[in-house]
């Protein structure tokens, strides 16, 4: 038998492709799923025997209290998220900026902000009266400070300026990671700076930032519940002054739980829908911007000669 014979011989002795090939499972599986299966029944069993009113539950999930906290909620959350994806992309932009001043204040921005907790920030903004009683332009208008700082403005200056700090860095490695050829490409067709980011590096980046950017409006729901310390009407704050009133703390603790899980559950499906979205519209944009490289390329070439 040739060389070539004995390796068509082992090519015919291998599995064909269409065979599905199955994993042995092996005892260690099933005894691991046994134990999950275990734990989660104890837990089962200890949450139906504990001294909790599961009929309360209901009763408030859908009382006005509870659904204007959760109103508030939301709009804090979406707010915040607003201000931070704009305060985001002026600081990223400033700190791929070759002006050192606007980098090193883009940069000043960030290690401040991003490296204190969130929670000292919002008192900070609610207790600003403290150091600026009043705010104003001396001789023109002059306002108390503890007018113009309410819970709302404060949970909305210290989520949204703290978030802008984070989404800095996220979109900022998002410009980085599109080719510099579409820079170029770009500028030799005119375009400023300005109009070259809005238009073609950020649609390009978006893919690249955009689940970021959903868990970080995941985890914005979440710390929207620290606006409570300051007095802002959320849902968790709603929930606190049923239970002052009733004493049934873990049962209110356990519906404005649920209702966080809702809203978190709405924007990771939004988040998906928004990823599917920008994936089919990559290859759109990445072929226009090819076509906008080789009509520069073209254009220069045509100018020399």
């Amino acid at each position: 038998m040739t060389r070539m014979d004995a390796v068509a011989q082992q090519a015919a002795d291998l599995p064909d492709d269409s065979e599905t090939l199955h994993e042995r499972k092996h005892p260690s599986h099933w005894v691991v799923g046994l134990l999950v299966l275990c734990v989660l029944g104890f837990l089962c069993f200890a949450l139906a025997n504990a001294n909790i009113g599961w009929e309360v539950i209901p009763k408030y999930l859908t009382s006005a209290t509870i659904l204007s906290g959760l109103e508030k909620t939301l709009l804090i959350s979406a707010l915040a998220m607003l201000v931070g994806l704009a305060l985001g992309v002026i600081f990223a932009a400033m700190r791929l900026s070759k002006n050192p001043v606007t980098s090193a204040i883009a940069w000043l921005y960030v290690w401040l902000f991003r490296g204190t907790p969130v929670f000292v920030q919002l008192l900070i903004w609610f207790n600003l009266a403290l150091i600026f009683p009043g705010i104003g332009i001396p001789g023109v208008f002059h306002v108390q400070t503890v007018k113009v700082i309410t819970p709302f403005l404060a949970a909305l200056l210290g989520l949204g300026i703290n978030e802008g700090a984070y989404l800095t860095e996220i979109i900022r490695g998002g410009i980085l990671s599109v080719d510099s050829g579409q820079t170029h490409a770009s500028v030799s067709l005119g375009l400023s700076r300005r109009r070259t980011l809005r238009h073609v590096i950020l649609p390009q980046a978006m893919p690249a930032i955009l689940p970021t950017i959903g868990n970080e409006s995941i985890g914005m729901l979440k710390y929207s519940a620290l606006a409570a310390v300051i007095g802002y009407t959320e849902l968790l704050q709603r929930a606190q002054t049923i239970y002052y009133v009733n004493g049934r703390v873990m049962e209110l603790l356990f519906v404005a739980s649920i209702w966080y899980l809702a809203a978190t559950s709405a924007t990771s499906i939004a988040q998906y829908y928004l990823e599917q979205h920008f994936g089919r519209s990559e290859v759109r944009r990445r072929s226009v911007a090819d076509r906008l490289l080789r009509s520069g390329i073209s254009h220069l070439r045509a100018r020399s000669a």
